[in-house]
């Protein structure tokens, strides 16, 4: 009777463990995934034209749409969301999603385009914002770019847009260069 007691015990301990290992590992799927897109999104505005040409005259890239995807293995072409390219962005790019400043993809990884609308599949929601810095508005910007999964942030959205479990923020700048 003693030994069915103490296994019974030894059992459940090991349930709750099994349970609390199986919900980190879900949460750094998250966490993982997120800091991947996150990476590959400050990656594609890093990218884009921001220097001086020949004569020292500024070249800006206003006209892509970082929002849209090409296809990609199993991912199909997903369109939607302004072109902006590296246009300042509006203050509250990094809460709402803000149609130029945001994109959305499913849990395979396949972008599903942007605006303002978030699609059916959306797993991941990848906001941005592009914004001249204070003190040299013309020459740098700072880049930042919030991924969250598709859930109500609470007041995370307010103010200075806490990071939350499960998500990636990452922060850049980018000087113009001589071409």
């Amino acid at each position: 009777m003693m030994a069915t007691g103490i296994m019974a015990v030894a059992l459940v301990s090991l349930a709750q463990l099994f349970a609390l290992s199986t919900r980190n590992n879900v949460s750094a799927k998250y966490s993982t995934s997120a800091a991947v897109l996150a990476e590959q999104k400050m990656e594609q505005l890093r990218g884009l034209m921001w220097g001086f040409d020949l004569l020292g005259l500024p070249l800006s890239d206003f006209t892509t749409n970082v929002a849209e995807f090409e296809a990609t293995g199993e991912c199909e072409a997903a369109n939607g969301g302004a072109a902006l390219g590296l246009t300042p962005s509006p203050g509250n790019t990094l809460a709402d999603n803000v149609d130029g400043y945001v994109d959305y993809v499913d849990g395979n990884g396949c972008g599903l385009g942007g605006g303002a609308a978030i699609p059916n599949d959306t797993i991941y929601i990848r906001r941005w914002s592009v914004e001249p810095l204070p003190t040299n508005p013309n020459n740098t910007l700072i880049l930042q770019v919030l991924v969250t999964t598709r859930r109500d942030r609470g007041v995370a959205d307010e103010g200075s847009v806490t990071r939350l479990p499960d998500e990636a923020r990452l922060v850049s700048v980018k000087t113009r260069k001589t071409s």
